[in-house]
Order: C-alpha cells, then sequence, then structure tokens
C-alpha cells in the first residue's frame, strides 16, 4: 500500500513517517491545487493521510479549509483513499456526554470553525473520505505543546474542559490499520480516558498544577467516544491515564 503523508514534518506526520518509513512525504503547499495534482500524479498514492494543520494565525483559515479541499480533490482524482484528520473541538463541550460520529458539528472557536468547515468540504469532493477526529497529542519523540505547557509553573489548566488525550503512537498506528479499511466518514480516534486539561498536565509534570475554570467562549466537554473505532482496529487507544501514570 502506498501512504502519502501530508504535514509529515508535524507532531503526528513525522509519527506516521516512523511507523511507515516507506511512505512518502514530499512536501508540496496544500493551497497550491497544481503542486498536490502534480504531486499526487507523480507519487500515485493508494491512500493519502491527511495531517498537515495550522492552529491559529491569519492563514490558518486557508490552509485547514482550502488545503484540505485541495487534497481531497487531488486524492479523488487518482483514485487515492483519504485519510483527513479533524479534531474534537468541531464540537461546543456542552452535550453532556460524550460525543459519537452522528452529533452534528458545533464549533465555538474559529480553529474548530476552520475544521468543521474542512469536513464539509472534503466530504463535498471525496465522498468516500475518512474524517479522523481526535484529540491532545503526547509522548512523541519530542515533548508536544502540551507537554511544554504542562512544565511550565507559571501556566493556569482548567479543571472544566474535558478531552480524550491519545498517545500519539497510539493513534499513528491506528491510522495506519484504518488506512487500509474501507471506512467513510466521520470516526472518534482519541484515548480512552476523559481528562480534564488540569488533571493531564498535572500527569505530565508529576506534579500538582495550577488550576482554574475556563474563560467564555472555550469548549468544554469534548470527551469522543471511540468505541466505533476501537472495534475495527487491534491497536489499543490507550488512556491518558494508563499510559502516563503508569510511566
Amino acid at each position: 500500500m502506498r501512504i502519502h503523508v501530508t504535514g509529515a514534518t508535524g507532531y503526528l506526520g513525522s509519527e506516521l513517517t516512523r511507523q511507515a518509513p516507506q511512505a512518502s512525504a514530499e512536501r508540496a503547499e496544500v493551497r497550491d491545487a497544481g503542486a498536490v495534482r502534480e504531486l499526487f500524479e507523480r507519487v500515485r498514492p493508494d491512500v493519502v493521510i491527511h495531517t498537515a494543520y495550522r492552529q491559529d494565525g491569519p492563514d490558518a483559515p486557508e490552509i485547514n479549509v482550502t488545503g484540505s479541499e485541495t487534497v481531497a480533490r487531488a486524492a479523488a482524482a487518482v483514485g487515492a483513499r483519504l485519510v483527513h484528520l479533524s479534531t474534537d473541538v468541531v464540537f461546543d463541550g456542552r452535550k453532556g456526554a460524550p460525543y459519537v460520529e452522528s452529533d452534528p458539528p458545533a464549533p465555538v472557536t474559529e480553529y474548530g470553525r476552520t475544521k468543521a468547515e474542512a469536513e464539509a468540504r472534503v466530504t463535498a469532493v471525496h465522498p468516500d473520505a475518512l474524517l479522523a477526529r481526535t484529540s491532545l497529542l503526547y509522548g512523541g519523540a519530542e515533548a508536544s505543546k502540551h507537554e511544554l505547557a504542562a512544565r511550565d509553573p507559571r501556566l493556569t489548566f482548567y479543571t472544566d474542559e474535558i478531552r480524550s488525550p491519545v498517545h500519539v503512537g497510539d493513534l499513528a498506528a491506528a491510522l495506519l490499520e484504518l488506512a487500509a479499511l474501507q471506512v467513510a466518514g466521520p470516526l472518534h480516534v482519541a484515548g480512552a480516558d476523559a481528562v480534564s486539561r488540569a488533571e493531564l498536565a498535572k500527569l505530565i509534570a508529576g506534579r500538582p498544577v495550577r488550576t482554574g475554570t475556563a474563560p467564555p467562549g472555550r469548549p468544554l466537554d469534548c470527551t469522543l467516544d471511540s468505541s466505533h473505532a476501537q472495534a475495527l482496529i487491534r491497536t489499543r487507544l490507550r488512556g491518558a491515564r494508563e499510559v502516563l501514570a503508569s510511566g
């Protein structure tokens, strides 16, 4: 199976290429339709795993929305399966229960809005694409931004912002398994534990951290129910408590 990874130098992308060293990691500007099309026509991937994104900044909407649509359109043109990475913050966290794949997106942040729009654009041009929604990443060869933040005693971590953190190695292995399966549409692929940002920071730092409640406008309990994905794959999507408490 020929795999191409966008964003291969990023936190998840680099773990994917570590686990699948045969994967193509050649870079093309995702907003440049001609460059992406030329790359895919030359590489002829069976699967494209699209991890490239921008968290914030003036070019984030174009990279996350237009870039994702461009990659999806080019993948469809060469008959490649597409695994598109999305996020738990396409939800607002006000449901009061873990989110399942059929729950409608309702983002409250600009980043969440760009990712929700990207899901819609990708589906429109590549209806068979898998939309893999995940959560906070940690555990890579280098410290993630969440791990670096947890070690900064000046920062405050929210007790009411709940996520499903996932070890980046588990996520990468799960995505590589899912790449070989004919499953489409939204799929939640995140850790098994519902953990507040405060608890996650404490687990990472190995000491108490400064805590508080989230300010208005933040997504709150965005726990993802990943039972559907877990039933499809051998890789265990471990919870943060299991991974970090034992480490």
